[in-house]
């Protein structure tokens, strides 16, 4: 029996200037999820210098001080987490109502770790046109923007995500993920922002997108996508 003060599920957000949006997510996390006393919110902050520390602590969220990288915040907060179920989430995307039962009923049927299709907060066809790949269970259909639960022992049987990808960390872990375990793609959007896409372009930036993909596929290093990524991609944020 799980003991009453242990959650189900820890909402890992790694974060770097991210204040107005986790002023609008922290509370629709606590709203639309289950039991407060289920879901542990952690913001793991790579050294925002905006108010984003500021507006978490209001919440009464943990808050944890990384070195700046999503794939180093997320294992800050993974070492951190209590719950059985690790849930990371960028502070740009909102999962749907009701994700924690939606994830817990997944991990009650054979499914070791999983997420959620994705749609965007804009009206491009384009971008409609790439996020309807998302609902398809294949590796290359994954992106961290549509979070990524997995069980806490899962998660550390694999060792985490792999800190040399300072980009494209999400894609590495969840390729491991489906080679060592069950995956599977819930039939509920998540919304996530198409903030990056209207700062770069919405064609240029998929053009990119897929050349690290192409990169990473070709046996390039991490090093390499980085350099790719810092050249090509302005950061959203």
């Amino acid at each position: 029996m799980k003991k009453s003060n242990t959650p189900e599920i820890s909402v890992i957000i790694p974060v770097l200037n991210e204040e107005e949006n986790l002023k609008k997510l922290i509370p629709y996390l606590r709203e639309e999820g289950g039991r407060e006393e289920d879901i542990e919110i952690i913001v793991s902050d790579g050294g925002s210098s905006d108010r984003s520390v500021e507006v978490a602590e209001s919440f009464g969220v943990k808050v944890l001080s990384s070195p700046r990288g999503r794939a180093l915040q997320m294992n800050a907060g993974a070492g951190t987490a209590r719950g059985r179920v690790l849930y990371f989430l960028h502070a740009d995307s909102v999962p749907p109502v009701n994700f924690d039962a939606l994830i817990l009923n997944a991990l009650e049927n054979r499914t070791d770790a999983g997420c959620f299709r994705m749609q965007f907060d804009s009206p491009s066809l384009f971008l409609r046109f790439f996020a309807w790949f998302s609902r398809f269970n294949f590796p290359i259909c994954r992106g961290g923007d549509q979070s990524l639960f997995i069980t806490r022992e899962l998660f550390d049987s694999l060792g985490g995500f792999d800190d040399r990808f300072r980009v494209y960390e999400d894609n590495e872990f969840v390729g491991r993920i489906y080679r060592m375990a069950s995956f599977k793609v819930l039939p509920h959007e998540l919304r996530t922002s198409a903030r990056k896409y209207k700062l770069n372009g919405r064609v240029k930036l998929q053009y990119h997108f897929a050349r690290i993909h192409w990169l990473y596929f070709s046996g390039k290093g991490p090093d390499v996508l980085y350099a790719y990524y810092d050249k090509h991609i302005k950061q959203a944020g």
